[in-house]
């Protein structure tokens, strides 16, 4: 269990600010949860350089996973032979997926839609899992551990994420 520990809340013009800049709209959740408290080890929404770099996580990640680990999907269409072409494709794939705010380490909350509920998914590269159902949850499991209730039967359905989610659970284990 890693469990969080939290410091003093973002005031709304920090939280305002940190929209327009980054261009996101945080859920309305999220937004309750950072007026209140963040986690020390958090993103600091106040550093630029920062969130910049951990915005664009997902994105590299799995550009690592197209180069390395022979990630590509059929309806891409036919994968290009330049590395360039292809992270091309992946930034079109990536930019028309929601967006990924990050809340903790590589734990990221869909920026779309903009309603409480969204799921938390750990993202690293290409492996990408559910981590909450959503960010009560999320908070619920990292302080209190995993294993402390079941999982739901439903989590809200991302675009693209949700269907990496399954097609990693689809992977064949390897030993």
């Amino acid at each position: 269990m890693t469990g969080l520990t939290w410091t003093r809340g973002y005031s709304l013009a920090e939280l305002e600010r940190a929209q327009a800049l980054f261009g996101l709209t945080f859920p309305p959740d999220l937004i309750d949860l950072l007026r209140d408290r963040r986690p020390v080890d958090g993103p600091d929404w106040n550093d630029e350089n920062t969130i910049r770099s951990l915005l664009a996580w997902p994105f590299e990640g799995l550009l690592f996973g197209v180069e390395e680990n022979g990630l590509w999907w059929l309806e891409w269409g036919g994968r290009p032979d330049r590395a360039e072409e292809r992270a091309e494709v992946l930034r079109g794939v990536v930019g028309r997926a929601p967006r990924l705010i990050p809340i903790f380490r590589h734990r990221c909350l869909p920026a779309t839609p903009s309603e409480a509920g969204n799921p938390v998914f750990s993202v690293y590269q290409s492996d990408v899992i559910h981590y909450g159902a959503d960010l009560d949850d999320y908070i619920d499991r990292e302080e209190n551990g995993w294993a402390d209730r079941p999982w739901p039967e439903t989590v809200r359905e991302i675009d693209f994420w949700s269907e990496l989610v399954r097609r990693n659970e689809d992977r064949p284990v390897q030993i």
